[in-house]
């Protein structure tokens, strides 16, 4: 068994999940005026692209990592919306 494929998916799934705690600081303080959006904007349109090349390829370690990272970075940049300007 080959443990490459286990790992790639579950660091994959932390990356994705690694935007919450700026998340959670965002909408606890109620202020984004500190993050760059376009560093945001960037990264979710990396992980979006990302997801939609894993639905092509039917990949779901690539799927589900990048789901997790289009919904959190999704939260950031609505907390920017917010909060930001």
């Amino acid at each position: 068994m080959n443990i490459l494929p286990i790992l790639a998916t579950i660091f994959g799934l932390v990356n994705g999940f690694s935007p919450i705690p700026q998340a959670i600081k965002i909408f606890k303080r109620k202020s984004a005026k500190d993050i760059s959006i376009i560093s945001y904007s960037l990264a979710f349109l990396g992980v979006f692209i990302w997801l939609l090349y894993g639905i092509q390829l039917n990949n779901l370690p690539i799927i589900m990592a990048n789901f997790a990272g289009t919904i959190t970075l999704s939260i950031i940049i609505i907390g920017w919306f917010f909060y930001g300007r």
